[in-house]
């Protein structure tokens, strides 16, 4: 077992979320509903999902609360190391540029990243994102501004951006 990866459960407005660091640094936010792909992603990644449970909250945890209760500057430099390869790390990097409460789309993610044209391999690259809300995948949206392939699901999706000011409830 990786002694120094531990996990916690936070519950949000959209479902309880779970987080998990190694040290001060979060390598997974998924939502509980989706513990298989997260179970999945930790076991390709560390070789095990047997991670120790933490007894009081991290700060990663307190800071996701707080965008939930309304400060929605409160992830902007959560220190993450998602993994993944160097082109997932860009187009993650890129993400995190969103600014909160605006939107972009996959094509203008794609330019953003020096892959013009490469819309299909940034909407992958969203899908394997494995630090939901903290990398604001839910910030990418269809070039003709609908609401499109988010992993948590439309309605969480729609929430979120509501949540941030990006659209109208």
């Amino acid at each position: 077992m990786n002694q120094s990866l531990w996990r916690e459960e936070l519950p949000t407005p959209i479902g309880t979320v779970v987080l998990v660091g190694d040290g001060e640094c979060l390598v997974a936010l998924e939502f509980a509903d989706r513990r298989d792909l997260l179970l999945e992603r930790l076991a390709k990644r560390y070789g095990t999902t047997d991670i120790a449970r933490r007894t009081k909250p991290s700060a990663a945890a307190l800071r996701v609360a707080d965008y939930f209760a309304g400060n929605l500057t409160a992830l902007a430099d959560l220190e993450t190391d998602p993994g993944g390869s160097p082109f997932e790390r860009r187009v993650w990097d890129a993400l995190r540029q969103i600014a909160c409460g605006t939107t972009t789309s996959y094509g203008a993610l794609a330019a953003a990243v020096d892959r013009p044209g490469a819309a299909r391999a940034v909407g992958a690259a969203n899908a394997r994102n494995p630090i939901a809300l903290v990398i604001p995948c839910h910030r990418v949206i269809g070039a003709g501004g609908e609401l499109t392939g988010y992993a948590g699901g439309l309605e969480r999706k729609r929430w979120l951006l509501c949540h941030e000011g990006a659209v109208a409830a």
